[in-house]
């Protein structure tokens, strides 16, 4: 096994604590992680951080469960791993009491997160991680992110930041929507502010950086392998659009589930010839809007024709993926307003308020609610930042 590989530029987190196995302090330690999370060798952490020599004593799984085998909304069970033979807890669902419960059943005297995010607000791994630093806070159990790039990169961040009032587990504290840090720097501004404010302190925090990865490098810029850190985001392309057409969860149009490119693809048995030629009218930068049609073969629409556009990324540096998505969304109410729906109030809990229904609902353009693209430190504070 080789934790650290000269052919990536990157070494994460938990490849430096395989070759270092003191950087997460002593005792008896969780490793919160996934299927996805491997060495850049391709070598899964748990079994390479018992040969290293951490005393690793128990797995925690998140939404998707440990082997990535539950879809949306859902996880796997408590039971044991064959490859190590520790027990593996299931966190989805579960938070506050329940949460701090598993903490002090485990036995664990930290615990450490690893987990590949995409860099978007509501994919759920990152309140994962809020919400097992609030049980460490409050039970006394130190807590170790070992960092992984964000592979949008490091220099924008784009979209509302959350309205408290619509917090949920797609969002838990005001952050904007594409967030533009890695988790380990999340963690510090959460750790500060959201998680000091739930667990009444801040939770014992150590974050071992990723060495070698600069802001402006996305997942491909790496060289580390991507492996779908969940059922609906197979390839590096998916992680790019979801910050944006995520948002479709919200509405009746279908966000391409069911089909091998999520997220890459919208549509609805409504939708007519009208809608790739008007999504292409308004110029929207770095993004081809191609016409297609398929059937779902399950969620919205399953088993069911529908017409759509599949989002071509063509510069991923002008493509803003949240001013585009939003940009389609009130195209979709201009062009089928007898048919285009919200599905109840989750779309107000994606946006982090209800202001974009209630502007794309009353006709008004939607694009005045969306900023330039902007630094992520002016709304996390540069402070936080750990990398350049």
């Amino acid at each position: 096994m080789n934790s650290g590989d000269d052919r990536f530029m990157v070494t994460t987190g938990i490849a430096r604590l395989c070759a270092v196995p003191g950087l997460a302090g002593p005792g008896r330690l969780g490793l919160v992680t996934n299927h996805s999370c491997v060495l850049p060798d391709l070598s899964p952490t748990a079994p390479a951080l018992m040969e290293a020599g951490v005393n690793l004593a128990a797995l925690f799984g998140p939404e998707h469960g440990l082997y990535g085998t539950a879809q949306a909304g859902g996880g796997e069970p408590d039971e044991a791993d064959p490859a190590t033979g520790l027990p593996i807890y299931d966190t989805y669902r579960r938070e506050g009491d329940r949460l701090d419960k598993v903490l002090i059943n485990s036995g664990v005297d930290a615990l450490v997160y690893d987990l590949q995010d995409v860099g978007a607000r509501f994919y759920t791994y990152v309140w994962t991680m809020f919400d097992l630093m609030a049980s460490a806070a409050r039970t006394g159990v130190r807590f170790v992110v070992a960092d992984r790039p964000n592979p949008l990169g490091g220099l924008v961040s784009e979209g509302p930041v959350l309205d408290p009032a619509f917090a949920s587990f797609v969002g838990r504290a005001p952050v904007p929507i594409r967030h533009g840090l890695t988790c380990g720097e999340l963690a510090w501004c959460l750790n500060r502010s959201a998680v000091a404010e739930v667990a009444g302190r801040q939770a014992d925090l150590t974050v071992i950086k990723a060495a070698g990865w600069q802001r402006k490098m996305d997942a491909e810029a790496t060289g580390l392998p991507w492996i779908a850190p969940s059922p609906n985001m197979p390839t590096y392309a998916t992680a790019v659009v979801y910050p944006g057409t995520c948002l479709f969860e919200g509405t009746n149009v279908s966000e391409g589930r069911g089909t091998t490119q999520p997220f890459e693809t919208v549509g609805a048995p409504y939708i007519d010839a009208r809608f790739a030629p008007a999504l292409a009218e308004l110029g929207l930068p770095g993004v081809h809007f191609r016409e297609v049609r398929y059937v779902p073969t399950f969620d919205k629409h399953a088993g069911r024709p529908v017409r759509g556009v599949h989002l071509h990324v063509t510069d991923r540096e002008a493509f803003a993926p949240v001013r585009t998505a939003v940009a389609m969304l009130g195209t979709l109410r201009r062009l089928y307003p007898d048919d285009f729906a919200w599905s109840g109030d989750f779309i107000d809990r994606l946006w982090g308020s209800d202001e974009l229904r209630r502007t794309v609902d009353a006709g008004e353009d939607p694009l005045r609610l969306c900023e330039p693209p902007a630094p992520p430190g002016r709304w996390a504070g540069e402070d936080v930042l750990l990398y350049p």
